[in-house]
């Protein structure tokens, strides 16, 4: 069966299209969000929709909903799903009809239902609901089995997934986790990862040209960096680490882990208020905070490191 299209603006009475702007209906993440606020877009890009079966329009509620298999496409950022709503406002005074655009309405919102699927050249997610707003650019799902994937990394989580395809971040909230293609593990309460940007990506091949082929790795990640807030736990090959917050940087594959630190290797432990966990070797080193030492639970029989 063949989509349906829609695009441009939109008149109740005479289906010509829509143009897409929305307001974002939940806030980013508190902790880092100035890292993740977005420019208004409401007048940019024209996001097109598809569907399969019924356009409804409800003019009480200044709605239309997609059904049967939908699409919202807004340059290469698509939402698919089995049911798409779309939430109409009045154009802005200054950005009203002219002869080639007789709509008055624009979508500000759209929301998805069903078999949630976003994508766009680089990353995808899915979901069961999620909920695009066009201003801001941004993308948010729940429901179960939840899954953000970009190149060489997938973020897991329990509550909500947000993504901000404009600077590359992705939040999970709830029992959330990061793992890499070369089997890093990261997880906690709230994870946020950001993406390396095309620039980044260019310096770093730059800089790693004529370096081995065992670098390649590095080279072609995408991931620069996660946070993680709340129960963090980081894992190697040797040991076990566990801390309140961290940080783990995917170019130098170190971890930082702050506040109520525990690291493990079989039946030692070592407590302290701070740790960097290498990657690269397996090993953590232990570093005393301003007040409090570092303390050590030492079994004789264990394989020395």
């Amino acid at each position: 069966m063949r989509f349906s299209v829609l695009s441009r603006s939109y008149t109740p009475l005479a289906v010509a299209g829509l143009t897409l702007a929305t307001s974002l209906l939940a806030a980013p993440c508190s902790a880092h969000a100035a890292d993740t606020v977005m420019p208004d877009q409401s007048h940019g890009q024209v996001v097109h929709l598809f569907w399969k079966k019924e356009e409804i329009y409800d003019h009480n509620r200044q709605t239309v909903t997609l059904t049967g298999g939908a699409r919202a496409q807004r340059g290469d950022m698509t939402v698919d799903a089995d049911t798409l709503v779309g939430y109409l406002r009045p154009k802005p005074q200054s950005a009203q009809t002219t002869e080639s655009d007789t709509g008055n309405m624009e979508l500000y919102r759209v929301e998805a239902f069903g078999h949630v699927h976003i994508y766009n050249l680089v990353d995808q997610g899915w979901g069961d609901h999620g909920l695009y707003d066009v201003d801001k650019g941004v993308m948010l799902m729940t429901g179960k089995a939840m899954k953000f994937t970009s190149p060489r990394h997938l973020l897991t989580a329990r509550d909500l997934v947000e993504y901000y395809p404009h600077t590359r971040v992705s939040i999970g909230w709830g029992d959330a986790t990061v793992n890499t293609s070369d089997g890093k593990r990261i997880t906690a309460d709230i994870m946020q990862a950001f993406e390396l940007t095309d620039a980044q990506k260019a310096a770093n091949r730059a800089s790693q040209k004529g370096q081995s082929a065992n670098n390649s790795d590095q080279q072609d990640t995408n991931l620069d960096r996660a946070y993680g807030w709340g129960h963090v736990v980081v894992r190697t090959e040797r040991q076990t680490a566990t801390g309140d917050r961290g940080v783990y940087l995917a170019g130098p594959q170190l971890a930082r882990m702050v506040g109520n630190v525990h690291v493990t290797q079989g039946q030692n432990q070592n407590n302290g208020s701070q740790a960097i966990v290498d990657f690269k070797t397996g090993i953590s080193h232990m570093l005393s905070g301003s007040s409090d030492p570092v303390q050590g639970l030492i079994v004789p029989n264990e394989t020395k490191q």
